[in-house]
């Protein structure tokens, strides 16, 4: 913590050249998403989240899920750069007997506190894991990052009356809001606006941020944070594939590994090394 803003642009940075890495290595994975996502990640890893790598089961550890698991290359990204285990883990990504498989799990990958992989259920655990803390007593704080496509699901709505009934003050969801989901613009497939109001209609707090301008991405996380009588949820608004030009609010590039030329390509957009 205590990173400047400089600071955590460039790791932002960093975390995308890490995210095309282990994809390409793997020749598949999910680039839209976890790029759209990498500044927010980074700033939870390296400003917000009280968490310490050497001690990855300390019981007042913040507890973060990525909710939206298929993007899980950006969570890969930001555990190895914390330090919770070897960068060169990043290269065996989706391969078998590894610890980084296509979805994480928690058996598997240090600094993991819950497996993700079928949408919709990040906030319902993120739910249990805030109440439990207030009835033990504990000061952690959760956090749970959700797609936008995500919030089509209906258990993300039944989590969120219960984050109303329990006000669960120590909770805050953040929404990846990219607009595009698995194959098409959410706009199409399942309209999910207005977004804020629908969660402030279930009683929750709501703020809303550029989710590329890490200024805004930390001050809001850090107002949201303030707010101890009510839920949170932050809909932070982002382009899926930022980072790359050709895969910037790109759909076919929600699930797609970039070939030898595209990767090459992004990497140099990026200032990465080949």
């Amino acid at each position: 913590m205590g990173s400047s803003i400089n600071e955590l642009k460039e790791k932002a940075k960093t975390i995308r050249k890490d995210i095309l890495m282990m994809i390409h290595e793997a020749n598949a994975g999910h680039p839209g998403g976890s790029l759209s996502a990498a500044d927010i990640v980074t700033a939870l890893y390296f400003e917000i989240l009280n968490i310490d790598p050497l001690k990855p089961n300390w019981i007042n550890r913040d507890r973060f899920i990525l909710s939206k698991g298929h993007a899980c290359p950006v969570w890969y990204a930001a555990l190895a750069e914390k330090g919770y285990f070897p960068m060169s883990e990043l290269m065996t990504l989706r391969k078998i007997d590894s610890i980084l498989q296509g979805h994480a799990d928690m058996r598997k990958t240090p600094g993991v506190d819950m497996t993700v992989g079928s949408l919709g259920q990040g906030v319902c655990v993120a739910i249990g894991m805030a109440l439990g803390a207030k009835c033990q007593g504990l000061d952690y704080y959760t956090w749970v990052l959700v797609g936008d496509g995500e919030c089509q699901e209906g258990s993300v709505w039944e989590a969120a009356l219960a984050g109303n009934k329990w006000k669960l003050g120590n909770l805050t969801v953040i929404i990846d809001n990219n607009k595009i989901g698995n194959d098409s613009f959410t706009k199409i497939t399942m309209p999910v606006d207005p977004l804020k109001e629908k969660w402030e209609s279930f009683g929750w707090k709501a703020f809303e941020c550029d989710g590329h301008d890490m200024q805004q991405i930390v001050d809001t996380l850090r107002q949201a944070k303030k707010v101890r009588d009510l839920p949170t949820v932050v809909i932070a608004n982002t382009i899926k594939g930022k980072g790359v030009s050709f895969m910037e609010n790109e759909p076919e590039w929600h699930g797609k590994a970039p070939d030898d030329t595209q990767y090459k390509k992004a990497m140099s957009e990026l200032g990465g090394a080949i």
